[in-house]
Formats: C-alpha cells, structure tokens, sequence
C-alpha cells in the first residue's frame, strides 16, 4: 500500500527570471502575429510602467501560481523595486507564500491519479501539484496564532500581511529565501487580499473567533478599498500588471470609480497588461477584456493589452524581459505601506 511520502517527493522548484535572459525571444515575438506579438506587446507597456517615474504599479495575482512555480518571479519584482501594491487572492499568499516561509513545500503531482487515496493519505491536489494537508493545517494553526496577537478590532487585509511579516521576523525569518510576503515587509509594500477568508486564513479566523466570541480580531475588506483607493489618490498615474482574474481584478480596477465617487481627480488606469485563459464570451470577470473596462472609466486603452495564456508561460516572460532590460535599476521605491504610518500611530 503507497504512503504519503510515494507521492510528495518531487519538489516544485520556482523558476528563476534572472538565470534566463529572454530578451532576444521577446522582441523576435513581436515580429511575428497572434498571441506572440501580444506577448510583446505587453512587455512593451510593464516596461513603459518601470521607466514612467509617475506611474504606481499595481500586481494582481489569482490562481494557483505560486504552487505552480512562479513565487520568485514575484519576489525578484518586490525586491527590484519593478511594483509598488500587490492585491492577490489569500491562497497564493496564505496557502502557497506563507506555507513555503513556515519550511514546507509544494510537490510535483498528477492529475491521473486516485483522489479518493490523497484523500485518505491527508495529500491535496493543485491540478498536477501535490499539498500535504496536514501541514498546511499548521499553516491554519499559525494563522491563530497571528490573530491571537493583533489588537482585537477590524483590520484591514493590509494591516494583517504587515503582522505575518512581523511574525516571520520573529521566527529569524522565513524558511526560505523567496517569501513574497516577507519581501513585502522589508520594501513597504502594501498587500491587499480583499477576500481573505478564502484560504488558510479563514480557518484560523473561526478558531480565533470561536475562542474569542466577544471581542476579536476581524478582516475589514471595505478598509482595504478605502486603502487601496488611498493609493490610488496618492499617485500622479497607475498602472495594472494583472495575472489571472477574479477579486483582485476587479477590486483593483474600481478603485478609478471610487476616487471618483468622493470627488477626487485621478485619472483612469494610464497602463493595464492582463496574463488569462478565461474567455469573455460567458459575460465572466476573469475573460472580461480592458477596453471592456474602459466603458466603465476604469482603463485608459492608449497602452492596454489583453496576452490569452496560461500564467506559467507568459509571466516569465514579461517579467524576464523587464528584469533584463534593467530600467529597474533607476527606479525608486515608493514605499507606499509608509503613507499608513499616521493612521496606525
């Protein structure tokens, strides 16, 4: 009979941007037609966010990418300065960054396999990735833990990530040396997960709030539009590097409308670049297109591309090509975490 170790031996290793100068690839993609010159395309509009020393950059992220190997992608852009805001989802921040900062890994799997076995061996399936269940409930474990120790009020998502990257400063930091999260910390980069209790978080929130029935820690997600509207406000221009679709899409995209809705002036998104493989036909958010959202006055289209793809293939890419060039090395970090620092005083 197979054990839990016959499956999650292979570990899923994160690609590396900086071993692999896709520069020339890139730009010969762009001579060609379909989905490769949109590829380049978008590599031309995240490089023109970097070079425009106006322009806040904001990240979305949905999907399971960081299981699938893209966490040091991510990193590398936190660290080099090449975004400003990240808004994810809470699996790839709780489930996928955090779990792998705790030591513990994401394994190469297969779809053809026998779910009702990984059931009974406590292994969860990512499509083709392997989890072990009962490690990530100590991830769950840890999320009470967290809350346990935060001031017992409504937090905004923002708020909690600064805590987690507390916590990982207090452990002598994260087991591995490409935690998002942790790299957020250090940069003074907001993280904003508007639907937080979707993940690991979420189970340690019931238990924080079981144990706590009457005054408790609480997840705040109409501060984190106020918050990430704040950003907004405070920036002369924003562009959106998206991947995949869902909450941090649109969430990030309404914050124009917002702005607009208390009266301020900030322009539409000046850039928009979206990685996805969902189809706009179903009326769906995820495949709904950026001129799309342009009807609504969320994207400017001067400098808008939709890339179909699957995140694993283009993300490399575009990052790669952005990290190669090296306007990076130019650009100052912004910091935003920091215009917070008088409302937590």
């Amino acid at each position: 009979m197979a054990n839990k170790r016959d499956f999650l031996k292979e570990v899923i290793e994160h690609i590396d941007i900086k071993a692999h100068n896709v520069i020339p690839l890139v730009e010969s993609m762009g001579k060609m037609a379909f989905s490769a010159r949109d590829l380049n395309q978008a590599a031309q509009i995240y490089e023109r966010m970097i070079n425009d020393k106006d322009c806040t950059i904001i990240l979305t992220l949905a999907g399971s990418l960081f299981s699938a190997g893209l966490k040091k992608i991510v990193y590398d852009m936190v660290i080099n300065n090449m975004v400003d805001t990240i808004v994810s989802t809470g699996a790839i921040m709780v489930d996928q960054d955090f779990f792998e900062a705790l030591g513990f890994k994401h394994y190469k799997g297969s779809q053809f396999v026998d779910d009702n076995e990984l059931r009974d061996l406590h292994i969860d399936r990512i499509y083709d990735t392997f989890i072990d269940e009962d490690e990530l409930r100590i991830c769950d474990d840890t999320c009470t833990k967290i809350f346990n120790g935060l001031e017992y009020r409504p937090h905004s998502s923002r708020e909690i990530f600064s805590e987690y990257g507390k916590y990982l400063e207090s452990i002598g930091g994260p087991k591995v040396n490409d935690s998002v999260i942790w790299a957020a910390y250090k940069k003074n980069v907001p993280i904003f997960v508007p639907a937080l209790s979707d993940c690991s978080a979420g189970f340690g929130f019931i238990v924080h709030q079981t144990e706590n029935p009457d005054s408790h820690v609480s997840h705040d997600s109409a501060k984190d539009f106020l918050e990430l509207t704040k950003i907004k406000l405070e920036s002369k221009d924003t562009g959106i590097f998206m991947v995949g679709g869902g909450v941090p899409k649109n969430f990030t995209q309404d914050i124009v409308v917002a702005a607009d809705i208390l009266e301020e002036d900030a322009p539409m998104h000046k850039y928009a670049i979206q990685i996805t493989v969902a189809d706009e036909r179903d009326g769906a958010l995820s495949g709904s297109t950026l001129k799309e959202a342009s009807s609504w006055g969320k994207v400017e289209t001067t400098y808008e591309q939709m890339v179909f793809s699957e995140a694993t293939l283009a993300l490399p890419l575009i990052a790669g090509y952005s990290y190669h060039k090296g306007s990076w090395k130019n650009r100052e970090a912004k910091e935003l975490q920091k215009i917070y620092s008088n409302v937590e005083a």
